[in-house]
């Protein structure tokens, strides 16, 4: 059963890069393709989803890196959560891909690596230590950046290449802290216990593995007078991380590289690519260091402050911009620092929020990207202004896109409310001087400012009368392979709003045991 852990990994990689290479005389035409690839996404989707079902608290070792660090996979709550959410967008994106993609070029070469992405994922999902997770950490930039310059115009190469900057110069922050932590995991067993009478330090440490609560023992770290440069590096690994997850001021690479993107592509990128700076951050602070070691610390301040200004000010540009997907995309920037401003609070109730928040966005981004995908698709219109009257003949569409754009502001009984009510109450139970009622305020406004830049569009729709083209023009629904997606993903935000109580208590006393 272990080894299905490589599988669910090795598996949609190798089946990537088989499709790239393959012949082109191979696949006659493109329903060829599609049945190939159809079939390659459910084989993948449903493997990883045996494996994850099935191996909770398996481990396997690939081999060791330097030093004795292995390099392996472990599957526990957390994994299984953001795998889950993987596999379900990965599903519902791709169907909504086999229409879509109609009228883009080199179709065989966006499956591959939308495959290969997918595979890179599921070993973020599964690292079981903090040097795996980084070194996946790292593929999934590389797998990842084909799909953002797939178009291959200037605009999407410059885009792509200013992703791949972003990512790595994160990427080299977040390094820098994994060498200064190792040093405390190279500390001698020896020392360790003489010192401090600590017999199991250094087995716990030495592979840098992800433990409930934290292996980094603060009485070590004071005790080496080195607690300034730990913060600092807890710090750099925070902000590394968080490039991807676009927290300020390392944010301009995702506002530029999604519009340019295939709508699917966006899909993914906003609803689950941007959360693996997400995960690497909470088992950065939770399964590594550990909170207890930096709740109080200018760490935990700085880091709740750029949540909220990232938060703010993500909200403020999506209400100025007037291009759907650029606004989408800000909007993304903007949401994430609500995980990311519930992660820095270091408590249950906020933490909670977060990655209640995680599995919402990921369902109500994608759904909105998609939604933008498909209007494009049909109309060709890409402005916010362009849709009136549009509603009368897209009710399913437009109705599908309401109720995602409520639950993105947190409006009953929508799914955004629960998420953004822990998100709050976690703030103001915090004993962050300031943050503990600006966090509060601050998702208040960027509530008012989602609704401010989402609703104006269903309004247009639905209430105001068609212009010429629009009368011209014999708009309908989209194909059912776009519209059922989007549909999907609009009922289940409504029935995590009404039904979330088996997901809190799976988080609260799942995932989050032990950690506080």
């Amino acid at each position: 059963m272990n080894y299905m852990i490589l599988v669910s990994v090795v598996l949609p990689v190798l089946v990537g890069f088989i499709l790239l290479f393959l012949p082109e005389r191979v696949l006659e035409n493109r329903q060829h393709l599609l049945k190939v690839t159809g079939v390659s996404f459910l084989a993948c989707a449903l493997v990883a989803v045996y494996t994850m079902s099935g191996a909770a608290g398996n481990r396997l070792v690939l081999f060791n890196l330097v030093d004795k660090i292995p390099v392996y996979f472990a599957i526990d709550s957390l994994g299984t959560l953001f795998a889950g959410i993987v596999i379900f967008i990965f599903l519902l994106a791709g169907c909504f891909s086999f229409v879509y993609m109609a009228h883009e070029r080199n179709e065989k070469r966006y499956y591959s690596f939308y495959l290969i992405t997918f595979g890179v994922l599921m070993g973020l999902c599964f690292a079981g230590n903090l040097v795996t997770l980084y070194l996946f950490y790292e593929f999934m930039t590389l797998a990842s950046m084909p799909l953002v310059l797939h178009s291959g115009t200037k605009e999407a190469v410059m885009a792509g290449l200013k992703y791949l900057f972003y990512s790595f110069c994160g990427a080299y922050m977040a390094l820098f802290g994994i060498y200064f932590l190792y040093q405390y995991a190279l500390m001698s067993e020896e020392s360790a216990s003489g010192a401090l009478g600590i017999a199991q330090y250094s087995e716990t440490a030495h592979m840098m593995g992800f433990v409930v609560g934290g292996w980094l023992d603060t009485e070590v770290v004071a005790l080496s007078g080195n607690t300034g440069m730990c913060l600092v590096a807890v710090f750099l690994m925070i902000v590394g991380f968080g490039v991807k997850a676009g927290c300020f001021p390392f944010h301009a690479w995702l506002p530029t590289a999604h519009p340019v993107a295939p709508a699917p592509a966006s899909a993914f990128l906003s609803g689950i690519i941007v959360k693996g700076g997400v995960l690497a951050l909470i088992r950065t602070v939770y399964y590594c260091v550990g909170a207890e070691f930096l709740r109080g610390t200018w760490v935990q301040m700085v880091w709740g402050i750029l949540a909220v200004v990232t938060l703010v000010m993500g909200s403020v540009l999506a209400f100025k911009e007037r291009v759907l997907k650029k606004r989408l995309a800000y909007s993304t920037v903007s949401n994430l620092s609500y995980i990311l401003l519930g992660l820095s609070m270091l408590n249950l109730t906020a933490f909670t929020g977060s990655l209640l928040h995680v599995i919402f966005h990921a369902v109500i981004k994608s759904a909105l990207f998609l939604f933008a995908g498909a209007l494009i698709f049909v109309t060709g219109r890409t402005k916010v202004n362009e849709y009136m009257g549009l509603g009368k003949k897209m009710p399913i569409l437009f109705g599908s896109y309401t109720i995602v754009s409520l639950g993105l502001i947190g409006i009953p009984p929508t799914s955004g409310v629960v998420s953004k009510w822990y998100l709050a109450t976690g703030c103001l139970e915090s004993d962050l001087t300031g943050l503990s009622w600006i966090g509060p305020a601050a998702l208040l406004v960027s509530a008012l400012l989602t609704a401010g830049y989402l609703l104006p569009i269903s309004i247009r729709a639905f209430l105001k009368e068609p212009d010429y083209e629009v009368m011209r023009n014999d708009y309908k629904e989209p194909h059912l392979l776009m519209l059922i997606p989007i549909a999907l993903l609009a009922i289940i935000t409504f029935v995590f709003g009404l039904y979330p109580v088996p997901l809190i208590q799976w988080i609260q006393n799942g995932i989050a045991a032990g950690l506080f």
